[in-house]
This record gives structure tokens, sequence and C-alpha cells, in this order.
């Protein structure tokens, strides 16, 4: 009798433990990739639209900037670190002052280039290749 209640335990714990994971238990792993979406989410906008990538397919040179970012610089261009407006609209719609814009260095030009990471206050970052054109949510864990 003892051990078929154990076997019917066992199968009980099994059973409420597979309906759990089905409801929305996250791995660590998926906690790390969702935490910037969320942080923008709670902050002040949606950014499930976007699409995300992880800073390691980007070019380089921005996860240069992004560690200048976690250092607080020094910054190669004047620019850097200043208030990015989001005339364009296109990230979610946050108070004045919220984003902030810094150059990804793009070899062999003479300029600043197209290239940018936008931080959020909340701890997103976006990535434009093409000067605000469009924009991707980096995951900065991979």
């Amino acid at each position: 009798m003892t051990n078929k209640r154990s076997r019917l335990l066992a199968g009980f714990f099994a059973l409420l433990v597979t309906l759990f994971a089905g409801f929305g238990l996250v791995t660590p792993a998926q906690a790390a990739v969702a935490s910037p979406v969320a942080a923008a989410q709670a902050s002040c906008g949606d950014t499930s639209g976007f699409t995300v990538a992880a800073l390691s397919s980007l070019p380089p040179e921005a996860t240069d900037t992004y560690d200048l970012i976690q250092k607080g610089g020094p910054y190669p261009y004047p620019e850097d670190g200043t208030v990015f407006q989001n005339r364009e609209g296109l990230l979610p719609d946050c108070s004045s002052g919220y984003y902030h814009e810094y150059t990804v260095e793009t070899p062999g030009s003479s300029t600043r280039g197209a290239r940018r990471i936008i931080s959020g206050e909340g701890g997103e970052y976006f990535y434009t290749g093409d000067h605000y054109s469009s924009f991707e949510l980096i995951d900065v864990s991979s």
C-alpha cells in the first residue's frame, strides 16, 4: 500500500510540475532575455513588436560601445551620452530625457556613421544600423 501511495504522489507531483511549467514559469536564461522587454514595458511602452538581437550578433563595435556605456565612458564623440529625442517615434513613447544615444563606430568612416545604441532608463538597449530608420532590442546577456 505504501509503495502504491508513493507512486501516486510521485505521479501527482510530476503532473503539477508539468502544469506549472506550462503556465509561465521561465528559466533564468529566458528571464535574462525577457528583462529588457519587461523593463521597457513597465517603464513607458510596449517593446513586444521589436526584433530581439543578441549583442554578440551585432557588429563587434556595438559590444565595444556597450562596454563603454557600462563604464561611463570615455566616449569617442562629444555627442555620445546626449539625450535621444525619439523624433522618429519608433521607440516606445517615453518622457523627454528617458533615452540616450551612443555612437557605434563604423570602420573606415570619417564621420560618426549611421550606427547607434540607444539606452533607456529602464535598462533596455536598442541598436540602429541605419541612423534611426529601424531599431532592434538588444539582448545584452548574449
